[in-house]
């Protein structure tokens, strides 16, 4: 890449606060493709300085399920490196000696209201109509007003100096230029009054010495961006680029949020969604390689070769449940059969399905497989399989068992099966041609009483697959109440 030839480092850095949600998938899947492509490092950070909003195991879980779905990281809390520590809260000194110099160059400085005193300077600016932002008070402090105010331990906070009357402009990769005057910018909060830091200064440090050449980040980020610019300059330090990707929407436009549906990841792969067809569904969330590309299915390896910011859309993204739905499906009805059962073995046990034998369940998924959109659907499909009696579906199913025909080739299959050891789909197919020659019955007068009498239903699996799941003892048992 260009941006000085520097080596290519990006980062995923989230907060500890509970599951990882779609929107975070992305933004980790389209940090880690970039770096991949363009033979950088992937680093993760945790931003944990928010220490109320921590959630226990949290970050494993995150760890845990980036790992499943082969999101990797070059650095970070399992892996360690040479920028360490990766977490926020292990950074604390680095953070105070930076908001150390930005008072000590005047781009900072101590703010000593109460909570009271800031609520009650918001409500004056509601009543008369302004933006709600802090007003500046205490720029105006002396200095022997700020030294006797912290002589006395006084609670305070650190926040940045924005400069007055003037703009912030910066290039987005994604989002192009982006101008932002100053005088609507907040006074933001640096350090908080307990110390901790604030996401922007936190930010805006460990990108620094991390060495991030890219920040790659949701769109929500940038109305930030411009008091971290002020940040850098401050500091003298050079400005990463920056690509804000675009929202990921409900169909009705509105941001995707839980109460329209799931947002969490474990959720989807809870379901039964495959971690690849999860990650080929996130990648086209936003982006897409080009005019007249009509590939819709990619592996890891072709995102990554294919993968560039540019492409990256800056109109917000529809996730859409049918098509992920399509697209699963397809995957389930492509994926290799031994690693299929091996994953479908919890959702059949849900079912209080005798799981022991292998190559009975490797039968049945092959047979049930076109039909799954995610795999905790197996269960409602297994019962033909599972239950020793049909239920038909509904009583009008009866006269087509109840017909002259029906019971003529229910009789002459059951005669059949009697000079045969086993059934299996080849032979089904060659003894049910055999009867329809003896019978002179075809069509559906041949074939649709008979998947009622074995399935209770006028849909479902192949009749070859099922009669060789069945067994032939089955079968007949069930051909004979109808004889």
């Amino acid at each position: 890449m260009e941006n000085n030839k520097k080596e290519v480092r990006v980062r995923f850095a989230p907060s500890p606060t509970g599951y990882v949600h779609i929107g975070s998938l992305r933004t980790a899947l389209f940090n880690y493709l970039f770096a991949r492509h363009s033979g950088g490092k992937n680093i993760l950070r945790i931003e944990d300085t928010d220490q109320t909003r921590k959630v226990e195991g949290a970050v494993e879980n995150l760890i845990k399920n980036m790992k499943s779905l082969g999101v990797e990281f070059d650095e970070g809390p399992v892996q360690g490196g040479n920028y360490g520590p990766y977490y926020q809260s292990e950074r604390i000194d680095i953070y105070r000696r930076y908001s150390d110099e930005l008072i000590a160059k005047g781009f900072a400085y101590y703010a000593f209201e109460t909570p009271d005193e800031l609520d009650e300077m918001r409500k004056m600016q509601q009543l008369e109509g302004k933006q709600t932002m802090y007003d500046r008070r205490a720029r105006d402090l002396s200095e022997d007003e700020v030294q006797d105010k912290l002589k006395k331990r006084l609670p305070h906070v650190i926040r940045l100096k924005v400069p007055l009357n003037d703009e912030v402009r910066f290039n987005d990769v994604i989002k192009g230029t982006i101008k932002i005057e100053t005088n609507i910018i907040d006074d933001q909060i640096l350090i908080k009054s307990d110390g901790f830091p604030t996401y922007h200064l936190a930010n805006v440090v460990d990108d620094h010495l991390m060495q991030i050449s890219h920040i790659i980040r949701g769109e929500e980020w940038v109305t930030s961006v411009p008091k971290h610019i002020i940040i850098y300059n401050a500091l003298g330090w050079e400005i990463p680029e920056m690509a804000h990707v675009p929202l990921i929407l409900n169909s009705d436009k509105s941001k995707l949020s839980k109460r329209q549906g799931d947002v969490a990841v474990e959720d989807y792969l809870k379901k039964g969604y495959l971690k690849e067809s999860l990650i080929n569904f996130i990648a086209l969330l936003g982006w897409n390689p080009g005019e007249g590309e009509e590939q819709e299915f990619y592996t890891m390896d072709e995102l990554i070769r294919k993968f560039t910011l540019e492409k990256v859309q800056a109109s917000g993204a529809v996730f859409n449940v049918e098509k992920l739905n399509w697209m699963n499906n397809s995957y389930i009805k492509n994926y290799d059969p031994d690693k299929l059962t091996e994953m479908s073995l919890p959702y059949f046990e849900q079912s209080g399905f005798d799981t022991s034998d292998i190559a009975k369940i490797k039968k049945i998924l092959s047979a049930i497989r076109v039909y799954l959109n995610k795999l905790d659907e197996i269960p409602q499909h297994i019962k033909i399989f599972s239950r020793n009696e049909v239920e038909l579906e509904n009583e009008n199913l009866k006269e087509f068992l109840d017909s002259d025909s029906s019971k003529k080739v229910f009789k002459a299959l059951t005669e059949k099966f009697k000079s045969i050891n086993e059934i299996n789909a080849e032979n089904y197919k060659t003894i049910l041609k055999d009867v329809q020659n003896e019978t002179g019955i075809k069509g559906k007068q041949l074939f649709k009483p008979l998947r009622i009498a074995l399935t209770g239903s006028e849909n479902g699996p192949e009749l070859p697959l099922i009669a060789e799941i069945f067994g032939k003892e089955k079968i007949s048992k069930l051909l004979e109440k109808w004889i």
